[in-house]
């Protein structure tokens, strides 16, 4: 954020393509993503953190779209934050910026699990064992399968 503002307008817009390209690639991967979370993940990191398939974090986590309070709106991040929250918590933290602490973002959606610290890096291992379990044609599958049935009505299309 130092960075960008001081940077140009032309600068800042790279930097977001390039990012919005990031995000993209990691969402349409064919291969299950997780991610890892501890401390802060604001701004850009909640966006990652939204991104992936699955969200891990630590008690200690803390997420937040904190991007107006620099004036400018969560764009890049916002099909990922909104995708994993909804828009009725969207409405609230991209207007607020507040802090999302860790037991707030599992309830509503940006989190699936949260453990303490030190248990971190083994539920990550257990859920990624989990996945290298499954057929990663499957699992392909399986993610093109939400992307074209999530949040359509169940008509003869869908079925």
């Amino acid at each position: 954020m130092q960075r960008a503002s001081v940077a140009s307008v032309a600068d800042n817009e790279r930097d977001a393509r390039r990012f919005a390209a990031m995000l993209r690639g990691l969402a349409d991967l064919d291969k299950p993503s997780i991610a890892r979370v501890q401390g802060a993940a604001l701004g850009g990191g909640t966006g990652l953190a939204a991104a992936c398939d699955i969200c891990i974090a630590s008690e200690d986590a803390v997420f937040a779209t904190s991007e107006v309070k620099f004036g400018i709106i969560p764009a890049v991040i916002s099909p990922y934050v909104l995708r994993a929250i909804g828009a009725r918590q969207a409405y609230r933290y991209f207007q607020s910026a507040e802090r999302i602490p860790a037991a707030r973002a599992l309830e509503i959606g940006l989190v699936h699990e949260l453990v303490a610290l030190d248990a971190l890096d083994a539920k990550v291992a257990e859920v990624a064992g989990a996945l290298l379990g499954c057929g990663p044609k499957a699992q392909a599958a399986a993610k093109d399968l939400i992307r074209a049935v999530a949040e359509r009505p169940i008509s003869d299309e869908v079925v």
